[in-house]
């Protein structure tokens, strides 16, 4: 074959590829994408008002910054699943679905993964953990989550007190009443409560390297204290005063050491 030939085949084939790419773009979009502008973004947060990282304003900037919000842009180059991706790749975001109307409207749903206790280790580190145990950096989140503070690496908060802070959350009493988790030197717990001026002493946290135990384990042991706990709250606190000891150990099950102010 001549070299012109070969040239006029090229040409041909190029010509080809741009019907081609025409074709797909307009197979794939309806004509009225190629003229409907985008004219509104619905963004729902699951638990947005109540709880989590995110809020609609700042997926609007995300989307902005990396130039996908579609507010004003023509429907046929709006990319759901692009956005998708983008809003996925979101340390606080879990899962996130985008897809348009005929009625010109784009909508997002993302659900995000919620933070349920803040690690502030001795170390310096400051971050959250999600409700599967996974880390999520530290931002401006406020809310009344229980604080784990003290010698915690990422593998004793992930392994210990995640298990720790999820028995104390399932229940209404003393996820109200415990507002920190202090572990020592030598890994034995502390419990800072809300009411009352003083510190509760648990003890040592059961070790098993079987994930499934250790939760079970933990679970049982601060049922086990918190109940012994609870009643010496309701006979013993309630009638001497509940300032009157500024630390109380509950570590051996036989006893519960007080020591005064």
């Amino acid at each position: 074959m001549s070299i012109n030939l070969k040239k006029t085949a090229i040409f041909v084939l190029d010509i080809l590829l741009a019907v081609y790419l025409v074709l797909a773009v307009t197979s794939f979009n309806s004509p009225d994408e190629l003229i409907t502008k985008c004219v509104r973004v619905d963004i729902d947060i699951s638990d947005a008002n109540n709880a989590g990282f995110l809020t609609p304003e700042e997926i609007k900037q995300q989307l902005l910054k990396q130039k996908l919000y579609p507010l004003n842009k023509q429907m046929a180059f709006v990319e759901p699943r692009h956005i998708e991706d983008v809003l996925k790749s979101s340390p606080f975001v879990n899962t996130a679905e985008c897809f348009k109307t005929k009625d010109g409207h784009v909508r997002i749903s993302i659900t995000q993964r919620m933070p349920v206790i803040r690690i502030k280790s001795i170390n310096g580190s400051d971050y959250y953990l999600d409700d599967k145990g996974g880390i999520l950096p530290n931002s401006n989140y406020t809310s009344d989550l229980v604080i784990a503070t003290g010698n915690i690496s990422k593998w004793f908060a992930q392994n210990y007190i995640m298990p720790l802070s999820n028995a104390i959350m399932e229940s209404k009493l003393w996820s109200n009443q415990i507002e920190q988790i202090n572990v020592l030197p030598d890994k034995g717990i502390e419990l800072v409560p809300r009411v009352g001026d003083h510190v509760v002493f648990l003890g040592y946290l059961p070790v098993n390297n079987n994930k499934e135990v250790r939760q079970k384990e933990i679970k049982e042991f601060l049922d086990r204290k918190l109940n012994r706990l609870e009643k010496f709250y309701r006979y013993g606190l309630s009638t001497v005063g509940w300032n009157r000891y500024h630390y109380i150990n509950i570590e051996f099950d036989n006893q519960i050491i007080c020591k005064k102010k």
